[in-house]
């Protein structure tokens, strides 16, 4: 699989684990939403926020376009509703993102300006793109830990169950 293949499957996969652990999330109370449980960004609230966070900071670092947060722990959306829906906005945007790279594009190079410093920095790519996609299968797990904390069942959210569905087999031949 090229590197070009592989991150139109990660940005599928990403989308599928997103709706599963946006469909647990959405039977918590909003008590349980809310509640600190100890995680880096504390609540599933905080957790799932910093995961769009993260997102659209590198869209706007790989595309130049959308949204900036200007810190790490916005909360972008009190409501979870809200956050749903800019979740998914979001993740179809990175599927359609993901379409127009090819193997090129990902082997070359690309500058960017951080988000806590004003430094300009130049980087390949693809590891970028990887660190991107590893990000938010970081965050993914931690929101799965919540779960468990506040006595609910997490959903399996591993890669190779995304390749056995329709879509994941459709990907990866």
């Amino acid at each position: 699989m090229d590197l070009s293949a592989q991150t139109r499957l990660l940005a599928a996969y990403n989308a599928w684990a997103n709706r599963r652990l946006y469909d647990a999330a959405s039977l918590l109370s909003e008590e349980e939403y809310r509640r600190d449980c100890g995680a880096f960004f504390r609540s599933m609230q905080g957790t799932l926020n910093h995961v769009l966070v993260g997102d659209r900071v590198w869209m706007k670092r790989f595309t130049g376009e959308g949204d900036h947060p200007k810190t790490l722990d916005a909360v972008l959306f009190d409501h979870f509703d809200d956050l749903r829906a800019a979740r998914e906005a979001e993740d179809a945007r990175i599927l359609c993102w993901a379409d127009t790279l090819d193997a090129g594009q990902l082997d070359g190079s690309f500058t960017f300006t951080m988000i806590t410093l004003p430094d300009r920095v130049t980087q390949k790519l693809a590891p970028c793109v990887s660190h991107f996609f590893n990000h938010q299968t970081h965050h993914r797990g931690q929101a799965h830990t919540i779960l468990s904390i506040l006595g609910k069942e997490p959903p399996p959210l591993d890669l190779i169950y995304f390749t056995r569905t329709d879509a994941g087999k459709a990907l990866t031949g």
